[in-house]
């Protein structure tokens, strides 16, 4: 069947913004999940915020760099950002969504993420938005899902750039799904 997306669908700014999206509704999830519910909400949410910020590490920013002005000023305070981020996530994610100060540390998390989103939103995407055409949007748009299916599972504190990303971005992609697999064959939380 032929592929019958619409330029805006494939276009890498809307489909960040509509990551944005599914994140907020994510932490929604899981904040209202009861206690003993929280686990698999939680998984996704930890999924998709590895992916999505990998995914940015390796397509957007390297691209935001050379097509913005002032692109590495504001690259690197998205990237100091995301390390925050990552650094609270991966501590979470270890934790287990049981730990006792779980949704504490879960409202900081989400007023980080929020907070960076909002950022990416207002000085990045819009700057690119401005400065690039429809089909770079577009082939960008295609890498970043290319990106996407070859991410970490899980938050990686220290990956956050494009370089390192795909040094390292493969073999540890590799590992979470593996450790992913082998926990749910174990019946535990990914």
């Amino acid at each position: 069947m032929a592929d019958q997306r619409t330029a805006t669908e494939t276009d890498v700014i809307e489909l960040l913004l509509a990551q944005h999206g599914m994140i907020r509704d994510l932490f929604d999830e899981v904040e209202q999940a009861p206690a003993g519910q929280r686990g698999e909400a939680f998984t996704r949410l930890v999924r998709l915020l590895a992916v999505h910020e990998t995914a940015e590490e390796e397509i957007v920013h390297p691209y935001a760099r050379r097509k913005i002005d002032g692109g590495d000023g504001i690259v690197d305070d998205r990237l100091a950002e995301e390390k925050q981020a990552k650094q609270l996530l991966q501590r979470m994610d270890q934790a287990g969504p049981d730990a006792p100060d779980f949704l504490e540390n879960l409202l900081a998390l989400r007023a980080a993420v929020e907070a960076h989103a909002r950022s990416e939103e207002r000085y990045e995407f819009a700057e690119l938005r401005a400065r690039t055409s429809q089909a770079e949007r577009r082939a960008l748009g295609a890498g970043l899902k290319a990106a996407e299916a070859m991410a970490p599972t899980h938050p990686h504190p220290g990956t956050e750039s494009a370089t390192k990303n795909l040094l390292m971005g493969t073999p540890i992609a590799m590992m979470d799904r593996a450790r992913d697999v082998i926990r749910q064959a174990m019946g535990k939380r990914a």
